[in-house]
């Protein structure tokens, strides 16, 4: 079982990695941010992680069987239509496009942060992650937003009806470039939702902490450790598209992925 579950794992990395494509169909729906030269990862990977309509959750249901105990994907759960049109690349450019946004390394304990504006990291930051890059060295675009100035973004967005008790939510916005994400790390409970894109995450309990290098981006962790770990050492993981919303409990080590130029949201319950 070990070892079909290692050779498993490592053809997915083959895919992910070496069979990054360049030559894609253009999505039907990508808001702006794909561009022809574009890398797109092809290989979702496994979904072990339960995936349930929304509608068919109730409030009383997400607390006894996910918030204190286990990850969920949700499909449908909010409306964000509107807010999708607005985190269109056009439409960011000309509203955002000369305020600064602060970038942050990623690596697990994001030491440095550089503030530049919007179209400059468009230009010059939003690409493909390198598979050699360490993570201190890839300035990452998410979260640290300028609450004033994001905030008529902001309120167009219908965040996850589920609070936990005696929690508000605060939201963490970024936009990211394919093969690029946050290495394995961990926090409150929250939501993740991708606007555009695909995320992949790979997320373990508090009592199972992970075998990571704390500067190796998620990408290089993706090629040289996960295909060679035994079975009793996989992740929970699962790829999220748009309009889909990924529950974490608290505490839980989670890592991700972006398999294409993402745009998304967190609602971190504090």
């Amino acid at each position: 079982m070990e070892i079909n579950g290692s050779i498993n794992r490592a053809a997915c990395v083959l895919l992910s990695v070496c069979v990054a494509l360049t030559s894609q169909e253009r999505p039907d729906d990508a808001g702006g941010w794909w561009v022809d030269s574009d890398v797109r990862f092809q290989d979702e990977g496994s979904c072990n992680i339960d995936v349930l309509d929304g509608a068919s959750l109730s409030y009383q249901q997400f607390i006894e069987r996910y918030a204190y105990s286990r990850p969920v994907v949700l499909r449908g759960l909010t409306d964000n239509t509107k807010f999708k049109l607005l985190c269109s690349k056009s439409t960011l450019l000309q509203e955002y496009g000369s305020r600064k946004v602060r970038l942050s390394t990623a690596n697990t304990y994001s030491y440095r942060k550089v503030d530049v504006p919007f179209q400059e990291y468009v230009d010059k930051f939003l690409r493909p992650q390198s598979t050699d890059a360490l993570g201190s060295d890839t300035m990452y675009f998410f979260g640290d937003n300028n609450f004033t100035e994001w905030q008529r973004l902001f309120d167009h967005y219908e965040s996850p009806p589920y609070v936990l008790p005696h929690t508000s939510g605060a939201y963490s916005f970024g936009i990211a470039g394919p093969g690029t994400g946050v290495p394995f790390h961990w926090h409150g409970p929250g939501y993740s939702e991708v606007i555009y894109g695909r995320k992949r995450w790979f997320l373990y309990p508090p009592d199972k902490e992970p075998h990571f290098h704390p500067n190796h981006t998620t990408l290089s962790w993706v090629r040289d450790t996960y295909p060679n770990l035994p079975e009793h050492e996989a992740p929970l993981e699962c790829t999220i598209r748009p309009g889909e919303v990924l529950y974490f409990p608290d505490r839980w080590w989670h890592a991700t992925l972006n398999l294409d130029t993402s745009v998304f949201i967190s609602t971190f319950l504090g």
